[in-house]
């Protein structure tokens, strides 16, 4: 049967001071009054039950995620005690899936993305789980096809088509975050797309897989599949998930698959516009800007200032600025920040320095 996980375990450090400690990112009202998990479980209507779709998100989320998403039951959120990267994220969610039903198929989707036309998506996604449903040891990522040189996202090489299935190839290979004048080459070449972090598996052809590639990821998240639905099931979790090695499944899966006889890992060439909302400039990306640049979530008065970019949690605060270039202003109850936008990448070493109650 078709399950999907949406991964929201992340904080957002890089949109302080909105996204906190204990509010991430993936919750906070940021598209028109819609978080941005929210948008991504609207993305699955039609698609898969409600019943078969899940969240895997840190424990301490687990009430917020309640509150925010109220058709998710205890049994649809997978809380992590720790972070331990995405291998482990997608590996406890084939590990429990494949427990209850040996033929899951599911969809890893992601909490911080904005994917229009969602139509196009649906479509692709439809592709993707009858790929892995005709073929098991089929992995597929989808990629996007890019529409600048980006330096901040992996990339996935497409190699030959695969038979009675339009639009979908074997990776080649994955590379991961090129230089600028690598990633133009790739955008001559045109058989490149950026790696969504989005994929389709078979959930016992992944554990077999993990086995293969990250044996100590495997034989934790057995004896966590062990114990579920057991009365030691939060007492092995705590024990064990926190022990297992943190690194991200593209590194400790999806590439090691691509060059593996026994694995055909494909991709899917999707057409649509895609946005990854891990800073603020990502974020004014999804805001419609005036005639001189400037773009806000709530009412703003400018005097002779450029390229602005306003943001509060407040929808009756005003930011105004006068003769002001290129900034970022986000405001708060209790903190407010304002950077160049060229220093936005460093909203993360800001959170890191300021009063811990603010973190």
């Amino acid at each position: 049967m078709r399950y999907a996980m949406i991964m929201a375990g992340g904080v957002g450090t890089r949109l302080w001071p909105m996204s906190r400690r204990n509010r991430p990112k993936q919750l906070l009202p940021l598209i028109k009054g819609r978080s941005l998990l929210q948008i991504a479980a609207s993305r699955l209507e039609g698609m898969v039950p409600a019943e078969r779709r899940l969240i895997c998100t840190g424990e301490k989320f687990r009430a917020a995620i309640k509150e925010a998403m109220p058709k998710f039951t205890d049994e649809q959120i997978l809380g992590e005690p720790v972070g331990r990267d995405t291998v482990n994220a997608v590996g406890f969610t084939a590990a429990v899936l494949a427990k209850n039903d040996p033929e899951a198929v599911f969809a890893v989707l992601t909490a911080d993305h904005i994917i229009e036309p969602i139509m196009e998506f649906q479509r692709r996604l439809h592709v993707g789980y009858d790929l892995v449903k005709s073929d098991k040891t089929r992995f597929v990522t989808f990629a996007i096809r890019p529409t600048h040189p980006a330096t901040g996202f992996g990339y996935v090489e497409r190699g030959d088509a695969v038979p009675t299935f339009p639009g979908a190839y074997f990776v080649k290979r994955f590379v991961e975050k090129p230089d600028e004048e690598t990633a133009k080459g790739y955008l001559r070449a045109g058989n490149f797309g950026w790696n969504s972090g989005m994929f389709v598996f078979h959930a016992a052809q992944f554990m077999e897989a993990l086995s293969w590639y990250k044996p100590e990821s495997y034989e934790g998240l057995t004896r966590i599949a062990e114990a579920w639905g057991t009365d030691r099931q939060k007492e092995v979790l705590e024990e064990v998930y926190p022990t297992l090695p943190r690194i991200s499944v593209d590194y400790a899966v999806m590439e090691p698959a691509s060059q593996d006889e026994r694995i055909k890992v494909c991709t899917m060439d999707v057409d649509m516009a895609w946005t990854d909302i891990g800073s603020w400039p990502a974020y004014g990306e999804t805001v419609t800007a005036d005639e001189n640049g400037c773009s806000a979530n709530v009412s703003t008065t400018h005097l002779d200032s450029r390229n602005i970019l306003a943001v509060s949690d407040d929808p009756n605060h005003t930011i105004t600025t006068i003769g002001c270039r290129d900034l970022i202003i986000v405001h708060t109850a209790d903190a407010t920040m304002v950077c160049p936008i060229s220093q936005a990448q460093r909203v993360k070493e800001l959170r890191e320095i300021v009063d811990e109650s603010l973190r």
